[in-house]
């Protein structure tokens, strides 16, 4: 494919359709190719991104009922996870020889990269190597390549680590593709390669293509950039079906999202398909953020012989949070108390759920009109504009982000220290929600913080929830007046 050029497909797969959404926010440079569509800055050889939008919500309250999908928790999660977070839990390996010795870096220097590619590294921010990257770049590596699966949460530099080992595999002399990159959705497909670009923005030898929807290439091409970022069924088609090149000369095969790969329908069998065509030497690196037994038998089939790192998810717990509860009378009483609060404690941010997104635009509003600088986040939003409400809050923009269900699991931000139920969580009978619960007030107690949770009461319904909750967790809930100053004002100690 020449330089700079790139067709577009009026349709897209309806399979990547039905799972993926535009991102709007892709840092875009001002070329633009020949389809008058702006090419992605950090790609070469015409990488452009691909186009394509659809509303992640509807227009009813039913939509803020609905729990993320497994891929929109693991793209908004990279969204407010722009930095490394601190896992205090040690590093699990399991070995083929457990009598080998085990590697570990504390510098990149020690990893002997390419010059040009360290540059890149401590371009992004990189100074030291991360815990799974200090633990898993040994392995990734080695020579010979050693396989590698590799389960830690989001924020942990995990895809770094794996980008690092994708470009240091390269061969610039050997003009075809070498790494294969799979990701379950158009969205995660494109936050791996910005990072890949990022990271090879010195390396201008180093060529990089999504096979993503909406991303088209002229019959009998042969692609020769060096590493291909994409979808299963889009690389499916573009290897097995218009043989744009060779699975068997791929050195390189990273599966990223494997837990969210396996909730999507057909991305399973997709990825067995290109897996039987690869080499029998090719690397294999497979991701995940979750480890239970559909994620390990997926593993299992795919990689043979492998190095398993785990870095334990920090748990969600009540320990470092204390708990409240306001009286209310009415939902102005409600609103009131957190005026109070606001107005005396100093309070980094907050997260305050509502059950409905009538109750949420009320109080964003009200909210707004007294000066605060407020951020509404419900689920008629598209996946675009969540990720700028998010981009947004996690910048510091705004101090208090308001929002339904929609954010009530899979999301840590992590600057948060104060949640706010505005109205307690409930599932369909009316019952206490304690899993939802854990979910909302749970991630302000991580990374060895202090996290304070406030719940508005105002009926006796939602002081039986509350009880509940109480009983549940065995963690008493305090009795708080907003009324008095003094009382608000050890909430701060």
């Amino acid at each position: 494919m020449s330089k700079g050029k790139s067709t577009w497909a009026a349709s897209a797969d309806q399979q990547e359709k039905e799972l993926t959404n535009k991102i709007d926010k892709i840092n875009l440079s001002q070329n633009v190719n020949q389809s008058g569509e702006p090419a992605p800055a950090g790609l070469k050889n015409g990488a452009a991104t691909p186009t394509g939008s659809r509303s992640a919500g509807g227009d009813t309250e039913e939509e803020d009922k609905k729990p993320l999908s497994k891929a929109e928790q693991s793209l908004l999660q990279k969204v407010v996870r722009k930095g490394l977070i601190v896992n205090k839990n040690d590093i699990e390996v399991q070995r083929k020889d457990p009598n080998s010795p085990l590697f570990s870096v504390k510098t990149f220097e020690a990893l002997h990269l390419k010059p040009d590619l360290l540059k890149g590294v401590y371009e992004m921010g990189f100074n030291a190597p991360s815990k799974i990257q200090e633990t898993a770049l040994p392995f990734l590596l080695a020579n010979p390549p050693q396989n590698m699966i590799a389960q830690s949460q989001s924020g942990t530099g995990k895809t770094a680590a794996f980008v690092l080992a994708m470009l240091s595999k390269v061969d610039t002399s050997k003009h075809y593709p070498q790494v294969l990159c799979l990701s379950p959705t158009y969205e995660l497909a494109v936050q791996t390669g910005e990072v890949a670009a990022k990271m090879a923005r010195f390396c201008t030898d180093i060529d990089i293509r999504y096979a993503v929807r909406g991303e088209e290439v002229p019959r009998n091409t042969k692609l020769k950039e060096h590493i291909v970022i994409g979808t299963p069924g889009k690389v499916v088609d573009w290897a097995t079906k218009y043989k744009f090149f060779d699975l068997s000369k791929i050195t390189v095969f990273v599966l990223d999202e494997a837990d969210v790969m396996i909730a999507t329908q057909g991305h399973q069998d997709q990825s067995f398909r290109i897996h039987k065509q690869l080499s029998p030497n090719c690397q294999m690196m497979f991701f995940s953020a979750t480890y239970d037994k559909d994620v390990l038998e997926f593993a299992e089939a795919i990689v043979p012989n492998p190095v398993i790192i785990r870095l334990k998810r920090e748990e969600e717990s009540l320990d470092n949070i204390k708990q409240y509860y306001v009286m209310c009378r009415s939902i102005e009483d409600k609103y009131n108390a957190i005026s109070n609060i606001y107005g005396v404690v100093t309070i980094g941010q907050a997260m305050i759920f509502c059950d409905t997104r009538k109750t949420a635009s009320w109080l964003s509003s009200k909210m707004t009109q007294d000066g605060h600088a407020v951020a509404l986040l419900s689920g008629e939003l598209t996946v675009d504009q969540r990720i700028s409400v998010l981009d947004r809050f996690r910048e510091g923009k705004e101090k208090v982000l308001i929002t339904t269900n929609v954010l009530s699991r899979g999301i840590d931000v992590e600057q948060v220290t104060i949640v706010v139920n505005f109205d307690l969580p409930v599932d369909l009978q009316r019952r206490a929600d304690c899993e939802t619960y854990l979910h909302r007030i749970g991630r302000t107690g991580r990374f060895g913080k202090h996290g304070l949770a406030i719940n508005l009461v105002d009926n006796d319904a939602s002081m039986a929830v509350l009880k509940e909750i109480e009983s549940h967790f065995g963690k008493k809930i305090y009795l708080l007046n907003t009324d008095d100053v003094d009382e608000i004002e050890k909430l701060g100690n």
